[in-house]
Order: C-alpha cells, then structure tokens, then sequence
C-alpha cells in the first residue's frame, strides 16, 4: 500500500487507487485470506475513505485577466447609463429527450421510474438549449434546438430574441452588448459567430453590437450561468425530460424571489457544423477590435 496512497495532508484522510477486491487477492498470495468487505471495513480502520476528485488544482490566472473583469465591468456601466441592452449568452448542456434519469432530487411518494441506460439512440432527440439572459431586466429566453450547436443557432437565437423582445423592451436602442464565454458556438476564434452577427444582427437590424468575452476557465462569472440556466437545472432536477414540451415548460415555469421570468421556444431549424468561413468573408465585415484585450473585445458596425 506504500505507493498507493494518498491522502490530504490537513485533514489526515486517507486513499488509495486499488480496490479492495485487487487488495484482497494480494493479501492472498501472501497466505491472508480475507474478502474484499473486510479490506473495506480495515481500510475505513486504518483512516481510509472513498474519494473522488476534486476540481481544486488551478493553473492560476493569466497576466490580462483582472484587467478584461475590469473592462467588462467597465463597459456594463456604460450601457446601463446609455440605457443600451446588455445580455449574457451561453448554451447549456445537451439533454437527451426522453424517459431518462435526470440528476437531483425532488419530493414525491414514489420514485420516479425511468430507463436503465442513457441510449441515444433510444432519445425522441437532443435539446440544445441556448440562454440569452437580459442582464438589466431579470429576464431570460431560451430558444431549444433539436440538431447541433453551432454560431448560426447561436446568432438565429440571439436575433429572435432582439425581434421578438429585445427591440421591444429598448426601442431607443441602437447598440447592443454581448457578454460570452472564451469558446464554443460564440467563442472569438468562431469566424463564422462574427460573420453571423453582421448579417443577422448588425446588418439586418441596423444594430451596433460590441461583444466581450470573459477569459478562458471564467464561464462561472458569465451572469447567464448562475442567474438563469443554474434556476433551470434546479426546477427541472430529479425529473425525466420525456419530450420537447416538457422541456418548454420547465424552462418557462422557472422562477426566483428576485422576479426572474423565462421565455422558451423550439427552433426547429436543422443546423449543420463545420461551416468555412473565408478570409474574402472576414475582411467584409465592419468590425473593429478595442484598443484593450482586442480578441477578446470587438464591436461590430452595420454596413
């Protein structure tokens, strides 16, 4: 057990990788015949415990990193004096669509029966639900779709959102702020996000839009993530997503003491990845990168 154990050096806890199986037949090469229960039960005696792993080891924080906080800090005063829409976006996790476990505990009499195994292939279809939260307002909307999570949904999403609520909630408006993590569908390096956000947005609209992304490893910080899709995981917890309405409506009936209010809607568009995006597409767009962290800071213009 030498070298196969761990342990934390403030508490006094103990663990190995071996399981007590594995020990047990050890032990019985060396003529000690025990089952692996008693292994357990002598391990527990001897300070060991069963342990998982801990997300605790960072790679510390990057040189620019308060100063991008500071700047978006900074540009979310400035559109709140303006009166100027801000909103955070993200997609949260795929879901599969049927009588499937879900994660978390809620109260009933009985237990909730559902599939043994998480199948695909057995799933009505894979809810890909993208989350614009209106920073200022206490308002979400998700839009859900069936197919795959790629900048054009993203973008399709965040225009429904202005056309349908959006325009409305700022009829003065004429500059947008985007808040988004470092990657995925609206990461910076995602040429086609760019390209989908002057056409639909800026162009379509007439819309300025400036973008800020928060750093690589800082999505927690995103207002989205623990304002609005964090309330959804906790209404839907415990409870089978059976079909797309269901996931609809537990999106929609999601609620805080702080007034928050959720829109859904099905997009029923199907959207393919692994679009190219041109260097002759980039250089048409009228985009114009800050003076600070300008990968991570942009506005686009309508042309």
């Amino acid at each position: 057990m030498k070298h196969e154990t761990a342990g934390d050096p403030i508490k006094g806890l103990k663990w190995t990788r071996r399981t007590t199986g594995k020990i047990a037949a050890e032990l019985g090469k060396l003529g000690i015949n025990v089952s692996p229960n008693t292994v357990g039960r002598l391990l527990k005696q001897l300070g060991f415990s069963l342990r998982v792993n801990h997300k605790k080891r960072s790679f510390g924080s990057g040189p620019d990193r308060d100063e991008q906080f500071l700047y978006i800090a900074d540009q979310r005063e400035k559109f709140a004096g303006a009166d100027n829409p801000i909103v955070s976006v993200d997609t949260k996790k795929k879901e599969l669509v049927g009588n499937f476990k879900n994660p978390g505990a809620a109260w009933s009499k009985e237990p909730v029966v559902v599939k043994d195994h998480d199948f695909r292939s057995e799933a009505d279809g894979i809810a890909v639900p993208y989350a614009i939260y209106d920073v200022q307002a206490n308002r979400g909307a998700v839009y859900v779709g069936k197919s795959s999570d790629t900048a054009e949904f993203a973008v399709d999403s965040i225009e429904r959102w202005w056309r349908k609520q959006g325009s409305r909630s700022y009829p003065n408006a004429n500059h947008l702020l985007i808040l988004a993590d470092g990657g995925g569908s609206n990461g910076p390096r995602n040429r086609a996000w760019k390209v989908n956000l002057q056409e639909k947005l800026c162009d379509r609209h007439g819309l300025t839009v400036t973008v800020c992304h928060y750093p690589t490893g800082a999505s927690k910080w995103n207002p989205v993530e623990h304002r609005l899709l964090s309330e959804i995981s906790k209404n839907w917890a415990g409870q089978p997503l059976e079909s797309f309405d269901t996931v609809l409506n537990y999106i929609r009936t999601t609620t805080t003491a702080t007034g928050l209010t959720v829109t859904a809607s099905l997009m029923r568009k199907t959207y393919s990845p692994g679009v190219t995006v041109s260097d002759e597409d980039m250089s048409a767009l009228s985009i114009h990168p800050h003076k600070i962290q300008s990968a991570r800071n942009y506005t686009l213009l309508p042309r």
